[in-house]
């Protein structure tokens, strides 16, 4: 290590090593790419020089140079117009926006008019420098049109690229024409600036006065461009041959499919009819008279104008040619134009029927694009490619761009004969009457397989681009390499024969185009010429004496190509093909050399034109990709705004075709377009795009940015909404129960679980570009998952709220479902947060101590189950009482009916399907409720619920319960024997009753007391009932951490077959001894999952989590081996406050000094009472006990008992025991107080045994501290004396008294 290294320095070299390794770092994400790619709005190559540097070709023929030269001024005039038109379409009315003036005596009109004048100066110059340049454009043109028209009368050749350039000036002159006659707004402004400019007097100079005329009757005039152009062409002689020239130049281009880019296919078709337009002019200038002379065909312009019946004009306007200029000119003949006035509906705009076979151009395309992409990130990286394989890139770069533009031109064409095709309502019955234009254009304008088409077309356009624009070096590298080889190839070997011919037949015009054509395209040419023997090849001689030596020629046949990235520029493209244009000629053209040269080269020349037509735009790739890819017209609407005067300031979103799209893919939540979601938003960057690279309007692209905010933000929530109802439904599906979706299928109620849809790729998006924006749109889901993911929780909560205990199952099958949704969400790739942190958040418990389930719980607990609720130990249920006895009632908040179905179970459906499945669970509360109660509440809920009802059962005790205790102690007699068998019976149920009428007809006992007692009996029955299912969770939980914390079973060592000689300790040793190595293999090979080996292996010794980890294992293990018991210890608590009471212990001495026998005095005895009472057959129409109060009636009386210590005395001296043994022994019957003896006797046979059930269950929890007890005071033992029995005289003479 060196000094710098050492004193933390990092050398230059290591700096620039480090930097280098970072190219090898993938910063992608691994996630599919389903959006279009990013576009950058300032870095753009030009290659076309518009001919600036035409005199460097010194060489050229000089004709073709002035053409040149004319072709750049006509170039820098299409520049203009495009400026102008830009301005025509972009206007928007400023009057409508200034104050007007109310009335003449307005104070502050002049003022008025000179803000008026100040904002539309600026317009109105615009306006006549509009006119200006239509007057110089027309003049410069027509005095184009008239030096050809005299060329052509001499036989000269017109290039077509010349010609071509002519027609985008006639187009040029159309769009300009339509645009101002479609601005009705501009010419309201500049009318609202005259008439302000006249009244402040700034137009007294009569120029300017003119010239303001001028321009007003300009702009009045309709259709004023086209008729001066009309009247100017007439004045020149011949004008019709140039015009068939430029229109079969159309024609031609347009059959051998001479475009790239829709906007010049239309561009055909409109130069097309508005050349029709122009040439038909007088009887002897027509279209029929040129058709008749064979100078035009009529019949494939007719195909043509039926083939493509409507084109964009501009923007979102459109024109029929042949509706627009060949039926509205002159000397129009019907019967001329069979297919376009035949009834057959064009092709243009049935999208659906060219879809198959662009699915087929699409895969085809992308399997070569795959194939290209392997080859080159694999076998071909950094490697040399050859001729060959930078020619299969050519191929594929061509043909990814004619693909792009025929698909581009597919969907632009259904978009614009949409808009020349208004929607009504015989084909959408759904559209309203009263709908706006745009709508019928638009919104109301395609069906669902259309959407779903332009969906389909948009991402095979985005998604190619994507690709090739990052194949843009390697595709643009082999562009530049074999266009150089096949100029170079063509110059060097294909013109040399040619050339030899020209020289040898004298033909001396063709010899030097060729020699020009040579001179100028040819690499290396010096090297070539000294290779061939001769100088240069401009003298005849010396060119014959060159082409005699064979052997010079046999050398220049054998000069190899080398591979230079070194294309042409646009001038010397131009150049060549023009020069080579005027050898071989163009269709039917006579104004050639093709007669004087030699057909292997005419041939050889086609094809060399027909490929490099292609050049400039796979030179200008990048370029050429946007403008293939460019959708952009899909969004702009100034026409439609325009036609609606000022009522309109923006369409509504829903009429945007991009949202249009975007929506119809959301509401249809088809799993086959789900990935193509982000496609249809890149319009919008296409729009944006345009708005500042073309238009350059600043006030365009904030309308697009407002929009495309307010889209995105409509579609996150829409995305985010869908995601969580899928998922949500997906987890109501997966916790459904099977058997219950069979025979509800089976039934006719269809419960399919959800189809496979692929939102985790639309999840996996963290860089979605949206106008040179990233967003993460998993973050955003994330969000908007997070808060329907609470929502959903706090309508859960808000429906337990409004519900009964019985709800609690609802309310954890909805946090169930909840729960398994955030699991399935963050499987997905979505980051939320924790989810016991959001049922916290929406339980309320982050800002109170206590959620609102647990209130909810221990108020419906206390106010409607404890006093309104009988218990059943034969189903271990609880039911409602069919008589309430409760004083109070609880309050619920009522659950609003329009709450969101995806909040609860998902859809209607399963909403329904759960709702049928619970139902069977409201009409009692038993252990599933519990279970869930001990799920939801957790230790600190438990805890607090048994503490209020502690305190509830305490105030019992301590008030109502005391009470009536006192009264009933009262209303017993003093004593109350049980007498002996002898009695019978009857006779002892007669004493029994005489001796406890005043308890059974206390009027209170059936109401006030029973009622609170079984309010203390349902109160502990609630709280054993959370203590046994807390058991049953701490137990699973136990068993699940077991594995974690080296918690192994023994495992089972069965006895050997043979013992031998092996006594028992001997056999019971050995299988010990290998139950004790089976151990230790069976920790061994779980060692790996122990928690604490791993946490002490990861954290060094003294960490926090590592004690953490050690207290959580310690917390684990001892939950249930430490002995804790919930019920045990509210039996404790409640024996405190009973023995504390003097109410329900006796301080007195009994007089046998061991025990109360016959004195009412001791709880047993009242309690006695009162299930004699009970045990009192109803009559006819009355409620027994049972039905009334349950059995929580007889639990608060045996946890009494048991905590009292008089359980053994209650089951010894108990009335009705002591009735039923001597019943059971006489066997006989009676009736007494309109009852039978029998129907008593088995009554009190069912209340003794839920007795002794009830006793044994109390008394498991509440002797384990009598039993520690009595181990402390072991030794402590105290004497009774014997007990002193009654004389027998005198029992017998109070016997007889009675």
């Amino acid at each position: 290590m060196s000094a710098a290294q050492s004193d933390g320095q990092v050398t230059i070299v290591d700096a620039i090593r480090n930097v280098d390794l970072l190219d090898n770092l993938d910063t992608s994400d691994d996630v599919y790419n389903i959006e279009a790619a990013p576009v950058s709005l300032l870095l753009k190559h030009d290659a076309d020089r518009n001919f600036q540097d035409r005199s460097a070709y010194v060489v050229g023929v000089a004709k073709y140079m002035e053409e040149a030269a004319s072709h750049a001024e006509m170039t820098e005039l299409l520049k203009e117009g495009e400026e102008y038109a830009v301005m025509l379409y972009t206007w928007r009315s400023c009057s409508r926006a200034l104050p007007q003036i109310r009335s003449n005596e307005q104070s502050n009109k002049g003022e008025i008019h000179e803000r008026t004048v100040e904002v539309l100066q600026p317009y109105a110059v615009k306006l006549m420098n509009f006119m200006l340049f239509q007057a110089r454009a027309i003049g410069r043109f027509c005095q184009d049109v008239r030096r050809l028209c005299l060329n052509m009368r001499k036989q000269d050749f017109v290039s077509e690229a010349y010609l071509l350039t002519m027609g985008k000036m006639l187009d040029m002159f159309a769009v300009l024409d339509e645009l101002k006659n479609m601005k009705a707004s501009m010419k309201n402004d500049y009318s609202h600036y005259k008439r302000a400019a006249q009244t402040l007097r700034r137009m007294t100079d009569p120029s300017v006065l003119q010239d303001a005329q001028n321009l007003t009757m300009f702009l009045a005039e309709m259709n004023k461009i086209r008729k001066t152009l009309k009247e100017e062409l007439q004045k020149i002689d011949s004008f019709e041959l140039l015009f068939a020239e430029i229109l079969n130049t159309a024609v031609l281009m347009y059959e051998t499919k001479q475009y790239v880019f829709p906007s010049e296919k239309h561009l055909l078709v409109k130069v097309i009819g508005f050349c029709i337009f122009l040439i038909n002019t007088s009887a002897t200038v027509n279209v029929n008279r040129l058709d008749s002379k064979k100078r035009i065909s009529l019949a494939k312009v007719d195909s043509i104008f039926k083939q493509c019946q409507v084109v964009n004009l501009y923007g979102d306007m459109s024109i029929s040619p042949f509706d627009a200029y060949v039926a509205k000119s002159d000397f129009y003949e019907p019967s001329r134009w069979p297919e376009c006035r035949s009834g057959r509906v064009s092709v243009q705009g049935a999208l659906i029927d060219a879809l198959p076979r662009i699915r087929q151009e699409y895969a085809s395309l992308m399997s070569e694009l795959a194939k290209r992409t392997n080859l080159n990130t694999t076998v071909e990286q950094g490697s040399t490619r050859s001729d060959a394989d930078n020619r299969k890139l050519y191929d594929l770069a061509l043909k990814a761009l004619c693909r792009l533009g025929g698909w581009n031109l597919q969907v632009l064409d259904a978009f614009t004969w949409k808009l020349a095709n208004l929607s009504d309502l015989r084909q959408n019955p759904d559209m309203p009457k009263d709908a706006e234009d745009y709508a019928k254009a638009v919104q109301y304008n395609y069906t669902s397989a259309e959407k779903f088409a332009l969906v389909e077309l948009v991402s095979m356009v985005k998604s190619v681009q994507a690709i090739l624009l990052r194949m843009e070096s390697i595709l643009t590298d082999a562009v530049k390499r074999t266009v150089y080889r096949q100029l170079q190839i063509f110059v060097h070997h294909q013109l040399v024969e040619p050339l030899r011919h020209a020289v040898k037949k004298k033909k001396e015009v063709v010899r030097s185009i060729l020699v020009a054509i040579r001179t100028m395209a040819a690499d290396r040419f010096e090297a070539d010429i000294a290779a061939r023997g001769a100088p240069s090849g401009v003298s005849t001689k010396t060119a014959k004496r060159s082409i005699r030596d064979d052997s010079a020629s046999q050398q220049a046949d054998d000069i190899r190509m080398e591979q230079r990235p070194v294309a042409p520029n646009s001038t010397q493209l131009y150049m060549v093909r023009t020069m080579l244009e005027s050898l071989a000629g163009r269709g039917n053209s006579h104004h050639t050399l093709r007669k004087d040269v030699d057909p292997q080269l005419l041939r050889a020349i086609e094809e060399f034109n027909s490929d490099s037509f292609f050049w400039p735009y796979l030179l200008n790739y990048t370029d050429s990709l946007q403008q293939c890819c460019d959708l952009s017209q899909l969004w702009y609407r100034e026409f439609y705004l325009e036609m609606t005067n000022g009522a309109r300031i923006q369409f509504d979103i829903d009429m945007s075709m991009p949202w249009l799209l975007t929506k119809h893919l959301l509401e249809s939540r088809s799993p086959a377009f789900m990935e193509f979601l982000l496609y249809p938003m890149d319009l919008y960057n296409d729009s944006a795009f345009f708005a500042l690279t073309r238009f350059k309007r600043q006030f365009l692209y904030d309308e697009i940015e407002a929009e495309a905010n307010l889209a995105f933000d409509q579609l996150v929530i829409c995305l985010s909404d869908h995601i969580f109802s899928y998922y949500k439904n997906l987890a109501a599906s997966i916790h459904m129960d099977e058997a219950f979706r069979s025979e509800a299928n089976a039934r006719g109620a269809r419960l399919p679980l959800p189809p496979p849809v692929r939102y985790s790729v639309l999840i996996g998006q963290r860089h979605v570009s949206l106008l040179g924006r990233s967003i993460d749109l998993n973050r955003l889901i994330s969000q908007r998952c997070n808060k329907s993911l609470l929502a959903s929780l706090e309508t859960a909560v808000r429906l337990f709220e409004s519900r009964d205990i019985t709800g609690i199952l609802e309310l954890d099958c909805l946090v169930g479902l909840a729960r398994l949704t955030h699991r399935l969400l963050s499987e997905a790739g979505l980051s939320l947060d924790d989810f016991d942190s959001l049922l916290s958040e929406a339980n309320e418990e982050v800002s109170s101590a206590c959620g609102k389930i647990t209130l909810h719980i221990f108020w419906e607990l206390q106010l409607d189950f404890v006093p309104q609720y009988c218990y059943n130990s034969s189903t271990n249920r609880f039911v409602r009482t069919t008589q309430s006895m409760a004083t109070e009632t609880v309050e619920r908040v009522p659950f609003p009916e329009d709450t969101r179905e995806d909040l609860l179970f998902g859809s209607s459906r399963l909403n329904k399907a759960f709702n049928s499945i619970l139902e069977r669970y409201r009409g009692f509360v038993g252990q599933p409720h519990f279970a869930a109660m001990c799920r939801l509440l957790g230790y600190s809920g438990i805890g607090t619920v048994v503490n209020e009802m502690l305190k509830a059962m305490r105030g019992l005790l301590e008030g109502t319960m005391a009470g009536y205790v006192t009264d009933l102690r009262q209303l017993m007699p003093h004593e109350c024997k049980l007498h002996r068998f002898e009695y019978t019976s009857p006779g002892i149920l007669g004493y029994f009753c005489a001796q406890l009428k005043p308890i059974i007809t206390y009027p209170d006992l059936r109401t006030e007391v029973l009622q609170s007692f079984r309010e203390f009996g349902n109160s502990l029955l609630v709280i054993l009932m959370l203590e046994q299912n807390l058991t049953i969770e701490e137990v699973n939980d136990l068993k699940h951490a077991a594995a974690f914390q080296e918690t192994l079973p023994k495992p089972f060592v069965p006895p050997p077959r043979d013992r031998g000689n092996l006594t028992g300790p001997e056999l019971r040793r050995m299988r010990e001894e290998e139950s004790r190595r089976q151990l230790e293999r069976l920790q061994a090979k779980f060692a790996r999952l122990s928690l604490l080996r791993v946490v002490e292996n990861v954290f060094p010794e003294g960490h926090y989590l590592a004690s953490v980890a050690q207290d959580c294992d310690l917390l684990t293990k001892e939950r249930l081996c430490c002995g804790l018991c919930i019920f045990e210890t509210v039996l404790a608590r409640l024996r405190e406050n009973l023995e504390a009471s003097p109410v329900w212990t006796v301080q007195e001495t009994p007089k046998n000094g061991v025990m109360f026998v016959d004195e009412c005095l001791e709880f047993h005895r009242i309690w006695s009472a009162i299930q004699f009472a009970c045990c009192i057959p109803p009559g006819e129409h009355e409620f027994t006990v049972e039905e009334l109060f349950g059995e929580g009636l007889q639990w608060a009386g045996a946890a009494l008992l048991v905590l009292l210590g008089q359980e053994r005395r209650f089951e010894l001296l108990d009335f009705s025991y002591h009735l039923l043994r001597v019943n059971k022994f006489d066997q006989l019957e009676g009736s007494q107080m309109g009852f039978s003896l029998k129907a008593m006797a088995d009554r009190i046979r069912k209340f003794q045994i839920l007795n002794v059930q009830q006793l044994a269950a109390v008394g498991r929890y509440a002797r384990r501290d009598q039993q520690q007890q009595q181990l402390a005071d072991a030794e402590q033992v105290r004497c009774f004396d014997c007990p002193r029995l009654p004389d027998e005289e005198g029992e017998d003479a109070a016997d007889e008294a009675w």
